[in-house]
């Protein structure tokens, strides 16, 4: 995969998340930089892109989470 496919798998994934969520786009990146949820999108990216944004959504509350994050 090139760099500008993984940016779009982030930028649906930020989406995703912020819409699930009730963000703003910029608010729900921030959370996930600040919780480690864009560090883990980026470190675990050829297994996550395989699965539904449901699914990554799913993982990027609970990696969250266990960084500190308080959103369910």
């Amino acid at each position: 995969m090139n760099d500008s496919s993984r940016i779009h798998y982030f930028t649906m994934c930020v989406s995703a998340f912020s819409d699930r969520k009730g963000l703003d786009r910029r608010d729900a990146f921030n959370y996930l930089y600040n919780h480690s949820g864009i560090e883990f999108l980026v470190d675990c990216y050829e297994a996550e892109h395989t699965l539904s944004l449901n699914d990554a959504v799913d993982d990027l509350t609970l990696v969250c989470k266990n960084n500190g994050g308080t959103i369910e």
